[in-house]
């Protein structure tokens, strides 16, 4: 007995027109409540209030960034706001060498260019450090 496997299970289903159920949910919702602000409203107060509850629902319904809808990135990022964080840090003293005082160090630090010639993994993580506070 053969079976039909499901294929595209990541696409929605268009139910109305070219749009999804999702789609014309946000699409219709956001134009409704433009049209409501629009008869109850004074018509500058409504343009500046209906226009971008509009613009926010069709962002909803179509716009995706790096493949992922608005309404996914919004979630994220509520639940990277609300969540908490444990941030740690621990500074390394570091001690100088025999015949050299603390000042001297923190100078050679801050003056390090790297060579052609050293060690590569050093002038790696001068190169990451610098490109990290661009």
């Amino acid at each position: 007995m053969e079976h039909q496997i499901p294929q595209f299970i990541e696409i929605e289903d268009k139910i109305i027109g070219p749009l999804s159920l999702k789609q014309f949910v946000y699409v219709g919702g956001s134009l409704a409540i433009g049209f409501l602000l629009w008869s109850i409203l004074p018509r500058i107060v409504a343009l500046f209030t209906a226009v971008p509850i509009m613009a926010f629902g069709m962002g909803l319904a179509f716009y995706k960034y790096n493949g992922r809808p608005l309404v996914v990135l919004m979630e994220n990022g509520f639940n990277y706001l609300s969540s908490a964080k444990l941030y740690i840090w621990r500074k390394e003293e570091k001690k100088p060498e025999k015949g050299k005082r603390a000042s001297d160090v923190v100078q050679e630090e801050k003056s390090y260019v790297p060579r052609l010639s050293g060690s590569k993994l050093r002038e790696i993580t001068w190169s990451l450090d610098i490109n990290e506070h661009r």
